[in-house]
């Protein structure tokens, strides 16, 4: 009976272990998604405010502000 029971320990333990060690995986995997779209927004708004600053000097030739 104890021969069962310290196997049934034993497996929990293991099965426990298993569980963290995914836990931790799909953590890391989002961690690493969400890092990439940060990224990804940071750049999308750098390409916006380079498209808006060239609007406005496009905007500042034609009116002739930019002289």
């Amino acid at each position: 009976m104890a021969d069962n029971t310290q196997k049934m320990s034993f497996q929990a333990g293991e099965a426990k272990g298993q569980v963290q060690e995914k836990a931790s995986t799909l953590m890391d995997r989002a961690g690493n998604a969400a890092q990439s779209a940060k990224e990804s927004v940071q750049e999308a708004g750098q390409q916006v405010m380079s498209t808006a600053q060239g609007a406005v000097e496009g905007v500042k030739n034609a009116t002739g502000m930019n002289k």
